[in-house]
């Protein structure tokens, strides 16, 4: 792996542990599932729909424990590749929290070289984790932006 990639990741003898899959076995799908059960944000999602998900994301990042082969670490972006991308669902694995992983993922995705010439990537996130992103280069001085969302009467319930 590139060095630079590995800026604020893990420690220099845990690089050789992980490596990032840009697509997901059918095993990591389920992992991912089973993953996504543990956050609140993402819990209840069925299998089906993270199949879907995932056909429809425009970059998947998975960080694989080499040792076990299984997916430690997970994001995703949609992005017209120019101006805007947004990135969903950065989970890390409980096990392998606190090992630089989630900076790894990040510097992962804004080194890609497609995502690293988009002007802007946007992400949203509960406060207590503001830290942590600010750390990663990413700011809530947005000016007068404002986010707004529309429900779907169809997703409403």
């Amino acid at each position: 792996m590139d060095e630079r990639l590995m800026a604020g990741g893990p420690a220099l003898g845990e690089r050789e542990r992980y490596s990032v899959v840009n697509e997901l076995s059918e095993a990591h799908v389920e992992q991912l599932h089973a993953l996504y059960q543990a956050e609140w944000w993402t819990k209840g999602r069925s299998l089906e729909d993270v199949r879907t998900m995932l056909r429809y994301s425009d970059f998947v990042f998975g960080i694989v424990d080499t040792v076990s082969q299984g997916l430690v670490g997970f994001a995703r972006l949609l992005t017209d590749r120019v101006f805007k991308a947004v990135l969903f669902d950065v989970i890390v694995h409980p096990d392998h929290r606190g090992a630089g992983l989630g900076a790894f993922l990040i510097g992962q995705i804004t080194a890609h070289p497609v995502l690293s010439r988009v002007r802007h990537i946007e992400l949203f996130c509960l406060p207590e984790r503001g830290d942590f992103y600010r750390r990663q280069g990413f700011t809530s001085e947005l000016g007068a932006l404002m986010h707004m969302r529309r429900v779907s009467e169809s997703s409403a319930g």
